[in-house]
């Protein structure tokens, strides 16, 4: 054999050889999860690296203030709602019994989170730590090297009951509204010693004890090295969490239900496919994507649930029961796109909703339902929207009829004052009969007493919300063939005309004179986040949010071109003020590009809204540079609060290349793809593909678009375009070509257009 060939042979050996390394080798999407991406906040609250498998009951995260906490409080064994505090808390300890208390605070080091397994090392004491959970259950590995020292386990409930047994304790903690959450744990270790902890010594007589940051401890001879720790969760009973960690952790072995939830994870993240060679946007991409997955949570054990909504124990009757959802968050894209990639579990969703509203005292349909109840926070009833979204998209896994009844009694019974449970009152009767709601007068006090005292009237946020809620109600209406209610609230819907300042072209509130408030300067609302007038943001945001109708809106604001300026007027007007200043009154307002809010769901929708208005460049432009300068593989990688997929949703959506502008309307806006290729498994062996032609990260402009091998010259595309499967070819470039989608047939649907 020539030198040559062997030469060649080598070279194609080495060349298979290296494939098949890369083949091994190659990530899949849960290992571009970050769960660290915006654990330093900008300004409020940072996100929180937890860990869980998707939408399930039992979640974990370091307790500890944020990424920088210099200590962590124990062990996390369950937290009950998004971003709230651990029930329970477990702290492994090797040392003099003296130094023992009910929660232990911890230096650590060498942390490792992934979605599915935690570790950490408690370098005080010696101690490693390995974690991984199923849906109701956790295990946890305590590797201790002070071998000449005795080992605890100290278990605490901050407010209930713990009784031991051998190598188990088991009890609850009281959670608000009459809610518990129950606790079995045991070791694979006896210990010698179980019991409360009386001075230098544990009192084992003592097997329960009751009341707040109650504690029992388990005492493990010197030289233990290992202590392995199963635990079961329940809001039903602790024979139920004995029963739950039975069905799911049947022996001690970690590293299996580690590899189980790996396989869950990947199978549902990969339900999005992504390729192109930007590595660190396919971390932001998955980790996002993962984020949409904290919540709403499924508290169904064994077929059975415990409801908070009438504080009793129900039958599923074969359907998952799901709750801990913030709506006027998630409605405007996490909602959405579970319709897309998880149909199945959006109707168990929203049937949630509706059997919610049955078991509660009212029925009016919730809007921030979480494990103890209903908590009535921000403004407006969007949960409408999310109902209209699904049914208009073809879900039909829930009762229509009461998802309406319910959500109608919501917006017309409730009181629309933010953050209340009130009956309506004097304020939704002129709302009713004036089409607004009215904002205090210059120098008038409140009287009334549905208005919280801190979040105030909101009066451009409650207006604008409620009628595009309207809408919403109108879709459902005609879908029932209740054509005289569909009108009724279909005109309704228009009544944002009611609040628009001709001179200003902003929203702007009235009296209930009917008068403008005067001195009103848009970027400097009064009141806490701008809470007399708007909500979290100012005027400029409250600007554009009709969704509903946004043609209407382009014309009153004077057209195509006058909206066009006017969008760019916000990203260039500067804050106007220090930041110290500006962002001590209004917190939420974070993110800015201009007076433009990244950092706030009322503001996703608007970088789309150029589309509208025939300049689909400037939506890719800006939509491109929003990803970049705010969302980023870092710790302050999150713009604002991120509300357990509200913000993150925007992300997955914009970086496939299209958003749901309007739930409600069957269709997407087209932006710009941040791949060369993203695939989408809508079931059934279909697929919807976004491949970029021409692609790199910074070809961010369309030139063209083929919809299924056909010419698309629209800046949007249905639902039913979508769910067929297929695939939207961009052909993308570095500078925009200004002319595609630009014709006024080209525009995205509105409202008045389709009525």
């Amino acid at each position: 054999m020539k030198k040559s060939t062997i030469y060649l042979f080598i070279l194609v050996l080495f060349i298979l050889f290296a494939k098949n390394i890369n083949a091994q080798n190659a990530k899949q999407p849960v290992d571009y999860v970050n769960s660290y991406i915006g654990n330093i906040s900008h300004l409020l609250v940072p996100t929180y690296p937890t860990t869980h498998l998707p939408n399930s009951m039992l979640r974990v995260c370091p307790e500890r203030e944020n990424y920088t906490g210099n200590v962590i409080a124990g062990l996390p064994l369950i937290i009950t709602s998004h971003r709230g505090s651990s029930a329970f808390n477990l702290s492994p300890y090797q040392g003099p019994l003296d130094n023992v208390k009910s929660t232990m605070d911890f230096g650590y080091d060498n942390e490792v989170i992934k979605p599915y397994y935690y570790s950490v090392d408690l370098d005080d004491y010696n101690i490693h730590v390995e974690y991984s959970l199923s849906h109701q259950s956790g295990i946890y590995y305590l590797d201790f090297n002070n071998s000449n020292e005795a080992a605890y386990l100290i278990l605490n409930t901050r407010n209930g009951e713990l009784s031991s047994n051998k190598n188990t304790i088991s009890g609850y903690q009281n959670l608000n509204n009459n809610t518990k959450i129950y606790i079995y744990l045991e070791t694979d270790l006896n210990p010698v010693e179980t019991g409360t902890k009386k001075g230098n010594s544990i009192d084992t007589k003592e097997k329960t004890i009751l009341g707040k940051n109650a504690f029992l401890v388990m005492k493990y001879p010197e030289k233990t090295k290992q202590i392995k720790v199963r635990y079961g969760v329940s809001f039903i009973s602790a024979d139920q969490a004995k029963k739950n960690l039975e069905r799911e952790i049947k022996n001690y072995d970690l590293e299996q239900v580690a590899q189980k939830g790996r396989d869950i994870w990947n199978s549902t993240l990969g339900k999005i496919q992504v390729t192109g060679i930007d590595e660190n946007a396919k971390t932001v991409f998955y980790t996002s994507l993962y984020r949409t997955y904290e919540r709403m949570i499924c508290i169904s054990e064994d077929g059975k649930y415990f409801s908070a909504y009438d504080h009793k124990v129900h039958d599923d009757n074969g359907r998952p029961f799901y709750t801990d959802d913030w709506i006027w968050d998630t409605y405007r894209a996490t909602h959405p796109l579970r319709i897309i990639i998880e149909p199945e579990m959006e109707n168990d969703m929203i049937n949630s909703y509706v059997v919610m509203t049955q078991q509660m005292e009212r029925p009016w349909m919730p809007n921030f339902p979480e494990v103890t109840g209903d908590s009535r926070r921000m403004n407006s009833n969007h949960a409408v929207a999310m109902v209209a979204d699904a049914y208009i998209k073809g879900l039909r896994g829930f009762n229509l009829e009461e998802a309406y009844n319910a959500s109608k009694a919501a917006i017309t019974e409730k009181t629309l004052a933010p953050w209340s449970s009130k009956p309506a009152g004097v304020l939704d009767q002129f709302y009713k009969e004036h089409g607004y709601f009215p904002s205090l007068a210059k120098g008038e006090k409140e009287t009334v007493p549905e208005v919280h005292n801190w979040e105030k009237r909101q009066p451009i946020a409650v207006t604008l919300g409620t009628v595009y809620d309207e809408w919403c109600l109108s879709i459902i209406a005609k879908q029932l063939g209740k054509n005289d209610e569909s009108d009724y609230f279909s005109k309704r819907s228009l009544n944002y005309h009611k609040v628009f300042n001709p001179e200003t072209k902003f929203f702007h509130p009235k009296d209930a004179s009917g008068k403008f408030v005067e001195d009103l300067d848009y970027r400097f609302p009064t009141g806490i986040g701008a809470r007399d007038s708007y909500d979290e943001n100012t005027g400029y945001v409250y600007r554009w949010d009709v969704p509903h109708n946004v043609a209407d809106l382009v014309e009153m604001i004077g057209g195509k071109e006058a909206f066009v300026n006017q969008l760019e007027d916000m990203y260039s007007t500067p804050l106007g003020r220090s930041r110290y200043d500006f962002y001590h009154t209004y917190p939420d307002h974070s993110g800015n590009v201009g007076q433009f809010s990244m950092g706030n769901e009322p503001s996703m929708h608007i970088p789309y809204l150029y589309n509208y208005a025939g300049q689909p460049w400037r939506t890719q432009k800006r939509v491109h540079n929003l990803l970049k300068q705010w969302f980023r593989n870092d710790l302050m990688g999150i713009p604002g609060d991120e509300d357990g997929g509200g913000l993150t949703s925007f992300v997955v959506f914009s970086q496939i290349g299209f958003y749901p502008v309007t739930p409600g309307l069957p269709m997407y806006v087209i932006g710009t793809p941040a791949f060369q290729s993203a695939k989408i498994n809508i079931g059934n062996g279909k697929y919807f593909e976004v491949s970029a032609i021409n692609y790199s990260p910074e070809n961010k402009y369309i030139q063209s678009a083929k919809l299924n091998g056909k010419d698309w010259n629209k800046s949007w595309f249905s639902h039913d375009d979508l769910m067929q499967g297929g695939k939207l070819e961009l052909v993308m470039g570095k500078h925009p070509n200004k002319e595609w989608a630009s014709d006024d047939n080209a525009v995205p649907p509105s409202f008045s257009m389709t009525k």
